[in-house]
């Protein structure tokens, strides 16, 4: 079984909390399956959940090299020192990061407002990029736009491999029926 949620801001990426704070079981209520890696508590978008050990080992380990791609409101507006810097890879607590693809993005058409909205500075423009990667450590994105001076506002998965968050409103997920194709399924609101 295959589903792809799109995990709302403030949300943990597990099943359980001690604490109380909303995970993924408030969303989808299927047991036996598991995120194929983790975004953060405020990042947004994508996750993929599996029953499927060895998809799930074959999605979350780099060595496979499944592309990710995010979308970040970075502060400021980056010149192309910095697009090159993120391309060709930043050094990240001692140890540089793989090449990625970055690219500047308008805003996405299918944003949806995120809760709560992210501090607005009337003096601080904000840019979005469009960034892929191809290796998962934690809090990549965030950190490699603040090595290069641009901290992270917003942060939204959209895609793992040909999987999409498309279509998908926050706290929505969709039961995958063609894993080869990736793009067909039921959606389903369980929120």
């Amino acid at each position: 079984m295959i589903i792809l949620l799109n995990k709302p801001y403030g949300v943990l990426c597990q099943f359980t909390d001690r604490s109380g704070r909303q995970t993924l079981a408030d969303f989808v209520p299927v047991a036996g399956v598991y995120p194929a890696g983790r975004l953060d508590r405020d990042s947004e978008g994508l996750v993929f959940l599996t029953d499927d050990g060895r998809l799930q080992a074959s999605i979350a380990n780099p060595r496979f090299a499944i592309s990710k791609t995010y979308w970040a409101q970075v502060e400021g507006t980056l010149d192309e020192a910095a697009l090159r810097l993120l391309r060709s890879g930043v050094e990240i607590k001692g140890r540089r990061t793989r090449r990625a693809e970055v690219e500047r993005m308008a805003e996405p058409d299918q944003l949806w407002p995120r809760h709560p909205p992210i501090r607005y500075r009337k003096n601080v423009p904000t840019s979005w990029l469009e960034i892929s990667l191809k290796e998962g450590r934690n809090r990549q994105v965030r950190r490699m736009t603040a090595a290069v001076g641009h901290p992270t506002l917003r942060l939204i998965r959209s895609r793992i491999g040909h999987w999409s968050v498309a279509e998908l409103q926050p706290g929505q997920w969709r039961e995958v029926t063609d894993a080869a194709a990736g793009q067909s399924g039921v959606s389903r609101n369980d929120s």
